[in-house]
């Protein structure tokens, strides 16, 4: 999803959430039960899409946190015996 698409389904969402309070306000129980089903739909999205971005990054911060922890005992190394 791009920005604008994150953002969108966050401002349908609390368009959503407004018309709900008016269902419930109205007792309106079967549009609240379908107001309640279109949110769990955008919160799906927004959870499948956060789920993609972290499939795609988890092994790049894997390596960068392997490359900062090697740099940091490189340097206690350095620190401890002096450089070679």
């Amino acid at each position: 999803m791009t920005n604008v698409e994150v953002l969108s389904a966050y401002s349908t969402m609390a368009a959503l959430t407004h018309r709900m309070v008016g269902a419930a306000t109205a007792a309106d129980w079967d549009g609240l039960e379908g107001l309640e089903r279109e949110v769990a739909a955008h919160v799906a999205l927004l959870r499948d899409s956060e789920a993609a971005v972290l499939l795609v990054t988890m092994p790049w911060m894997a390596q960068l946190s392997k490359l900062i922890n090697n740099t940091g005992t490189e340097r206690r190394l350095a620190a401890a015996y002096g450089a070679v």
